[in-house]
This record gives structure tokens, sequence and C-alpha cells, in this order.
């Protein structure tokens, strides 16, 4: 058995042309694909990689394209780094693990890579437990005018020298990712101190910040179709779903969760108490429980 203090294994897969990076703690038969948000990579997970791996879990936690240790094939701004991309990315990645069928744990950017997947193969996955969900359905509450203090982002990380602004410096690079780290943490703003700076020289590599800011330009077109009601109707996702939402979070809002049953037709949804837009880093112990114990009984 795994202990909670364990170091992940990590490997490079090549995936539809791209190498992707993976980290991997395998500590049972259970696989679970860990898929992260912004701004993040696979480090956000380790706390819950622990716990889980503890439990019997084998957690496999990649890169997304653009993020971290994965390529960035893209020099400059992109849309082609969309969530059907990065679906089909982690559909091959799958592939290449050689894990016919496992469970998807996802967040934020994550969690919008996770529905093109399910409904792509939808026989591949177990379950599907997600933490603060975009989806199409928060419609125009992107755009009311009390949110736009907080989604002010969006548009600048769309902007072609937002990566040379941000980049500028480390201090520059710090100042604007120390924000999103702390005041999104709304539950524990500490909860990313311990490893702040391995975050900074994570951002600070050659393509990274592009590499996720590619994500605010792909998905741009389909943030302002849904705001102005013109997203297209889908038939609902039949795979279990848990979503379990940081009712703190500053910048995805729990009430917005109110149509998710919509997307997930088979769905147990609740609030994350004391926790903003990051429960898996402000309270792992109980995020990773949440997980565990929805998981528990769907690799029979």
């Amino acid at each position: 058995m795994t202990s909670p203090t364990s170091s992940p294994e990590h490997h490079h897969l090549l995936v539809n042309g791209v190498q992707i990076h993976v980290a991997r703690l395998n500590g049972g038969a259970r696989p679970l694909l860990l898929l992260h948000g912004w701004p993040e990579f696979w480090l956000t997970w380790l706390p819950v990689m622990q716990r889980l791996a503890a439990q019997g879990y084998d957690v496999i936690a990649p890169d997304l394209r653009g993020f971290g240790d994965s390529d960035k094939p893209d020099a400059g701004p992109s849309d082609e780094a969309g969530a059907d991309v990065h679906a089909a990315d982690m559909l091959a990645l799958l592939e290449a693990l050689r894990l016919p069928r496992v469970g998807l744990v996802a967040h934020d950017v994550g969690a919008g890579v996770v529905q093109p997947m399910a409904r792509q193969a939808p026989e591949r996955f177990c379950g599907i437990f997600l933490f603060d969900c975009p989806y199409a359905g928060i419609g125009a509450g992107w755009s009311a005018p009390e949110h736009l203090k907080e989604i002010w982002y969006y548009f600048l990380n769309q902007k072609p020298f937002a990566a040379e602004l941000i980049g500028s410096s480390r201090r520059a690079c710090a100042t604007y990712f120390r924000h999103f780290l702390t005041h999104w943490a709304a539950g524990n703003p500490h909860a990313f101190d311990d490893v702040f700076d391995v975050f900074i020289d994570n951002f600070m590599k050659p393509g990274n910040l592009q590499g996720g800011f590619n994500w605010y330009v792909s998905s741009n077109a389909s943030r302002l179709a849904a705001v102005r009601g013109e997203a297209p109707r889908l038939p609902p996702i039949d795979v279990p779903t848990c979503v379990r939402w940081g009712e703190k979070d500053p910048v995805l809002l729990y009430a917005w969760s109110d149509r998710l049953g919509e997307l997930f037709s088979d769905l147990d949804l609740a609030p994350f108490m004391g926790a903003g837009h990051f429960p898996h880093r402000e309270a792992p112990d109980r995020a990773s429980e949440e997980i565990a114990r929805f998981f528990a009984t769907r690799f029979a």
C-alpha cells in the first residue's frame, strides 16, 4: 500500500503528436484520471493523489497540452487548445496507458474537458467526480455586471501581449498568480503557500504562460455562445456523476450549479462547505474522502 508521503513516478507519452507529461501514484488496481484546471498543472493534485493512493487507487495526473511539462505545440496565441482537443489527447492517453476503463476526477478546465470525453466514450468511465464545473448552463451569469470584477482575467488572458507582459519578470508572474491562488482559495488562502514558488517556476518555463492562456483563446467562442443563450442543446451525459462545488468560490459561483441536472442525468450535487475554487487543495482530507466514497463501489 502506498503511503500518504509517497512521491509519484513521472513519464512522458506521445499522444496525438504531442508529448504528454504524466505523474502517477499507483496504490492499487482502481485507476483514476485527474485533470487539472487553470492556473494549475499536475502538482495541484498531489495532496489528493497521496491520500487516494494510500486507499488503493492508481492515481494518474497528466499535464494538459500547453501546461506543465507537456508539449506546447503552439508558440503563440492559438484557438486549437479547446475542450475537444484536450479530450482527444486524454482519450488517446488512456489508450497509451492501456486503461480500458477509469474513474474521472476533474476541476475547472479539466471539468470542461471531461464533458466531451464522456460524450464520445461513456463506456470508458465508471464515474465522474468534479469540483467547480464550468458548463454552458451558466449562460449569462458569466457576464453579469456584478461579476465582471471577477472575470477580468478572462479577457486579459486572450490578449496577444499577455504572456510577454506577465512573464516579463518573475516578480510580475508571481504578482499575477498570487491573486488567483489566494483570492480564489476563499476557504484557505494559504492552500498553495507550500508550492507557490514551484508554481511560479512552472509558469516561467518557456511557453507555459501562453499554453495556459490558449485555453481562453480557444474557449471564447463557446463562452460567448453560452452568454447569448446560443449554446447547442446536447443530450445529457449518462455516466454517474458527483459534483462537489466550493460554496465560497468567488469566480465559479455555487448558485450557477442550478442547471447541472440538464448536463448530467445521474447527478449527485452538493456544496463543498468552507472551500472556494480549489477544494482539492484547500481541504485535501475532505476532498479525498468525497472522491473515495463516490468511487468505492464503482470498480466492481
